[in-house]
C-alpha cells in the first residue's frame, strides 16, 4: 500500500434498520436480515463495536468485532448475539466505532 490517506472513517451512523420477528420461506436462506458489509482496507486489525439504538431510545450492545487488515467481512443484524440478541421487529439505527478507518454499506433483505 501507498502513503495515500485510508479510506473510510472510524465512526459511522447508519439509519433506517427493521428486521422483522417472522419471516417468510425455510431457514437459513430466506430468513429476513439487515447486514453490514465491513471494508477494511487497511494495513492493520479493525477492532469495533456495533451498538444498536431503538426509537424508543432503549439500546441494544455493544456488540465487539474484528475485521482483518485487507478484508472484507459480513454481519448480518440478526446474527449479532453477544452480549445477547437485539430484539427484532423494532425500528433502530446503528453507531458503530472502529480504532482504524473502515467503510461500511448496509444492505436491507
Amino acid at each position: 500500500m501507498t502513503d495515500e490517506a485510508p479510506i473510510g472513517a472510524t465512526r459511522w451512523e447508519v439509519p433506517g434498520g427493521f428486521v422483522p420477528a417472522d419471516s417468510t420461506g425455510p431457514e437459513p436462506e430466506m430468513v429476513s436480515h439487515d447486514a453490514l458489509s465491513l471494508l477494511n482496507a487497511g494495513e492493520e486489525m479493525a477492532t469495533l463495536e456495533i451498538t444498536l439504538t431503538y426509537v424508543d431510545g432503549h439500546e441494544a450492545g455493544p456488540y465487539p468485532l474484528t475485521v482483518a487488515p485487507r478484508r472484507v467481512r459480513r454481519i448480518r443484524i440478526n446474527d449479532l448475539i453477544d452480549p445477547y440478541a437485539p430484539p427484532l421487529g423494532r425500528d433502530y439505527g446503528i453507531v458503530l466505532e472502529s480504532d482504524v478507518p473502515i467503510v461500511v454499506p448496509v444492505s436491507y433483505t
